[in-house]
């Protein structure tokens, strides 16, 4: 998600660094001092191979890198204190391929709040998604578009023409402002619209969603990109299911204050008003937060990118980590354009971006959900905020045991296991469904298949696709290649909400899902024959290893 080569035990720096570029220089200079600094760290690498499948099992056979050892041990009381009373997080966030140490591995400590912040955008994310999927019959009762399919269809399709929108434009945004300050001015939009849903009738409900749905399409952009910049190499992986971790807990959230609103057809209007705190808490927050040391590095900012890295991976880590970020950014701080997507190596990182999204969504993660309730309700469980909770448990569970596998078993492995558990349990629930059985094992089998399904997707479909699409991506790129993977998904998770129903109607469950099992096959096929395995490398070392010509130089 095979153990990998590090190209960092490959890398050999030169013993003194090359001369940084003066920011007063003019381009053209900026531009040949960048040429030296880029010539200097690729002469250090092996031959590059000119097809993309060679460079791949380069890339991945040969020792951990230098970066995965383990950190060097904190002293003094702060060392005492976080060892008491973090030792049992240590285990999830342990990564870095589990060497069977006894000592406890707290490397991630100081970076962890960091991230936890960021990710709170998710739980905000998965929160509206609880609140739309909840009480949204009470909504339309009182809001007056109750049995009119075209205005329910509206209220939730146009989250996602605003999530679509959102995504597209982050690059823009976080290319000015940096990843801090963009997450905190993209939760003014998600604060407003809670409040515009609350206070309102109908005529402004819809179009209230439409900047919820903005901010979020920025921030599921936004939060894996800064995750994956700002987390050290051994620790990155595990880091990056906070994404998926917060998105499950806001959901859980979500329900759970929603138990109220089968009693009070009210209660939806308190449940907008109160995610209007998780927005104030992300703009306080990440006042706090680091900014990501390489969108520094990539805008000149050299001296503050080493501040950064010294506060949060250690000072032993600055010097090899600034060398690298230099070889690829080489203080360029032109914009990419989207055109570059087209030419190599981006235009195959774009391909496997959309890919991975446009397979995640038709393997029906959606149409699971949808009918999740259905399902329960067959088995008694008649409460649907009740079975969605199950679910959103389960989903939960997932992240958890992900977190802790990702940088032990790989992006890769656990990115194909998952969609091989998604493939089995979508066709045992074509098996409960077509083939005549008794009534309560037909409902076992189907409540057992959802549930695996939910599970094996958060250990692996879910996460990582997040998670690799950044670490493949180049610097100058990695933007634009998430925007457009997002804006895949959002596509994509409109046409299987618009035409699933339609489906079912003419092929049936048993067929649909009988597909979605198909599509869960070919994606672990995909994966096993075009996903590179990340885990153990710098962004920087994995960038240079998978282009053909010299990092950050525009194509």
């Amino acid at each position: 998600m095979m153990p990998p080569t590090p190209l960092a035990a490959l890398l050999v720096l030169p013993a003194t660094p090359a001369p940084r570029p003066r920011l007063g220089l003019a381009p053209s200079s900026r531009h040949a001092r960048g040429t030296v600094v880029r010539a200097a760290a690729l002469r250090a690498l092996p031959r590059r191979l000119e097809f993309w499948h060679p460079r791949l099992a380069a890339v991945e056979s040969g020792p951990p890198s230098s970066q995965s050892s383990a950190p060097p041990p904190q002293t003094g009381v702060e060392s005492q204190d976080a060892t008491s009373g973090l030792a049992s997080f240590s285990y999830w966030f342990g990564g870095g391929g589990g060497d069977g140490g006894g000592d406890t591995d707290l490397g991630w400590v100081r970076v962890f709040p960091h991230v936890l912040t960021a990710s709170m955008a998710n739980f905000l994310f998965g929160y509206h998604i609880g609140v739309m999927n909840g009480p949204i019959e009470d909504i339309a009762r009182e809001l007056g578009f109750q049995g009119n399919p075209f205005l329910q269809g509206l209220v939730v399709s146009i989250f996602i023409v605003g999530a679509f929108f959102g995504s597209l434009g982050s690059s823009a945004l976080v290319d000015y402002l940096g990843c801090k300050r963009t997450l905190q001015i993209d939760s003014i939009p998600l604060i407003l619209g809670a409040f515009i849903r609350y206070l309102v009738s109908l005529f402004l409900y819809a179009p209230g969603k439409v900047p919820v749905g903005i901010g979020i399409g920025v921030n599921t952009v936004l939060v894996p990109l800064y995750i994956s910049e700002v987390a050290p190499t051994k620790y990155r992986g595990s880091l990056g299911t906070l994404c998926q971790i917060g998105t499950c807990l806001g959901i859980i959230a979500a329900l759970s204050l929603g138990i109220p609103s089968e009693s009070d057809p009210h209660w939806w209007r308190t449940m907008l008003y109160a995610a209007c705190v998780p927005g104030f808490l992300i703009v306080a927050g990440m006042q706090f937060a680091v900014e990501s040391p390489r969108w520094l590095a990539k805008v000149g900012r050299l001296d503050d990118a080493r501040k950064v890295v010294e506060d949060i991976w250690g000072a032993s880590e600055a010097e090899k980590a600034i060398e690298e970020m230099k070889s690829v950014v080489v203080n360029d701080d032109s914009q990419a354009s989207w055109s570059e997507l087209l030419s190599e190596p981006h235009n195959r990182v774009a391909l496997i971006g959309g890919s991975l999204f446009f397979l995640q969504q038709f393997a029906g993660i959606n149409g699971v959900l949808y009918f999740s309730s259905l399902t329960f309700r067959d088995v008694g469980i008649a409460s649907g905020i009740l079975a969605s909770l199950y679910v959103g448990i389960t989903n939960f569970g997932g992240a958890l045991v992900a977190s802790n596998l990702m940088d032990k078993q790989g992006r890769k492995n656990l990115l194909i296991g998952s969609y091989l558990g998604m493939a089995f349990a979508m066709f045992l629930i074509v098996f409960s469904i077509s083939f005549p059985l008794d009534e309560d094992v037909g409902h076992t089998l189907s409540i057992t298949g959802t549930l695996l399904y939910i599970f094996t997707f958060a250990l692996g479909a879910g996460p990582v696709t997040g998670i690799i699409i950044p670490e493949l991506s180049s610097a100058r790129t990695r933007l634009k290649v998430m925007g457009f993977s997002f804006t895949v998904h959002w596509v994509c998770n409109f046409l299987v909400g618009l035409y699933f129903l339609e489906l079912v109607k003419l092929f049936g469950v048993g067929a649909v899902y009988a597909g979605f099992g198909g599509v869960s096959l070919l994606t672990a096929l995909f994966a096993y024959n075009f996903i590179v395995e990340t885990k153990g490398r710098s962004l920087e070392e994995i960038e240079m290893s998978l282009s053909p010509c010299a990092p950050g130089e525009p194509k």
